[in-house]
């Protein structure tokens, strides 16, 4: 996650960009609320996060309610035996098709599949100690701009208990909204909604 920051901060320098608003969903949420935290600073006016990992995602004896280290290496295992079945299976539960009613795109399926078969191998895989390993306490705890939390309340991938329900009791100058129903996936009605609160907050 330091790099994903790193990385970020390099990029940010090179463009000399000031007043800038910081987006992420999912792992990218943890990400720029450590690029905010820790290199942001004079630049950042704005962080806005959904379905983000912050503040942690992993079970310990200090977050006794987290997700137990099985559920992440059961993703390192789907990754390394065969990922291509393994990001298709994921694209259920992730845009939440499993539920009863819900309205299956397999336009959706198929860019998520997409977009996973484009990730090397390593990276996939080195990804999951960063998103649910690190704890992202001290740099919400330490965010001096306002942050837009966002996340459905019916996410199976980032369970929102271990989330923004916490994210938002460690920020100085946090809004939460929930969405009822929504997954972890973004789309459909659950993206109007969240583009209309993303540009409102915006522009507030």
């Amino acid at each position: 996650m330091d790099t994903y920051a790193s990385d970020l901060a390099d990029l940010v320098e090179a463009l000399d960009l000031t007043d800038l608003a910081v987006i992420g969903h999912s792992t990218g949420g943890g990400e720029v609320v450590r690029y905010a935290a820790q290199h942001g600073v004079g630049r950042v006016t704005k962080v806005i996060t959904a379905g983000a990992v912050p503040p942690v995602m992993i079970k310990s004896d200090s977050n006794p309610d987290g997700s137990p280290i099985e559920v992440f290496d059961g993703i390192r295992e789907g990754v390394l035996k065969d990922r291509s079945q393994f990001y298709q299976d994921l694209s259920v539960p992730f845009y939440g098709f499993n539920r009863d009613g819900a309205k299956v795109s397999q336009g959706l399926k198929d860019d998520f599949w997409r977009q996973g078969m484009l990730a090397g191998l390593t990276a996939a895989y080195d990804c999951v100690k960063a998103f649910s390993e690190t704890d992202f306490t001290e740099d919400l705890k330490s965010l001096d701009v306002p942050i837009f939390i966002a996340q459905g309340d019916d996410d199976q991938i980032v369970p929102i208990h271990d989330a923004a329900l916490k994210t938002i009791e460690l920020v100085k100058h946090g809004t939460l909204k929930v969405y009822p129903g929504a997954p972890h996936g973004i789309a459909g009605d659950y993206q109007a909604e969240l583009d209309a609160d993303i540009l409102a907050f915006l522009g507030s």
